[in-house]
């Protein structure tokens, strides 16, 4: 099976002060080029969601807008599933630094098992760091059309394949893996974090 790694990058960064968080440095890399060199090793091919092509030129990866503008990160997983040229997208965000090949090659490979593929962390799914086969568009695009935005809204009309916390705790903690970085505290922490790390 094809997978086609997307990465979100089509929000406004508001609470970080409209700097786009893709674009911030953390352990002398931007946060998206850390993203795609987590994800980069576990997929065929690679693409980038974002209404701002000219910031992630650099990159030199494939970019699509949003189809259904303003509809958050559902919009984003749509737009990235119908373009993606594989058979389904293994979908993340942008503004997550601690990303993990392993990780992410545990929800690749088992990509064709389930409609979606997605790690359960607590009573948390992690739906930015999934995968979508092409058979979740019809139900994707109806919610987005009736404004219904939770991702996991659509999942009762697939089949969802879940990955237990602890398959990914052998690789990092889920809480590290997971992180987002939405905010100038949660940037410091993760700056601290990679200096662990590091």
């Amino acid at each position: 099976m094809r997978v086609t790694g997307v990465i979100q990058a089509g929000g406004k960064s508001t609470r970080m002060g409209g700097r786009p968080k893709a674009l911030l440095k953390l352990g002398g890399r931007r946060i998206i080029e850390r993203v795609v060199d987590a994800v980069k090793p576990a997929v065929d091919d690679l693409l980038i969601v974002t209404n701002t092509p000219e910031l992630y030129t650099f990159l030199g990866l494939p970019m699509v807008p949003d189809i259904y503008l303003d509809h958050g990160s559902l919009g984003g997983i749509y737009s990235g599933l119908l373009a993606a040229p594989g058979d389904a997208a293994f979908t993340v965000a942008c503004d997550m630094p601690f990303l993990h090949a392993d990780v992410a090659r545990l929800v690749v490979e088992r990509a064709g098992s389930g409609d979606v593929v997605i790690p359960r962390v607590g009573a948390q799914l992690e739906t930015l760091h999934a995968a979508y086969r092409k058979s979740c568009l019809g139900a994707i695009e109806a919610r987005l059309v009736a404004g219904r935005l939770k991702i996991v809204g659509f999942f009762d009309e697939v089949r969802v394949v879940e990955i237990a916390e602890s398959e990914v705790a052998r690789y990092r903690d889920p809480a590290i893996v997971f992180m987002n970085v939405n905010t100038p505290e949660e940037l410091a922490r993760a700056r601290e974090i990679a200096a662990r790390l590091a």
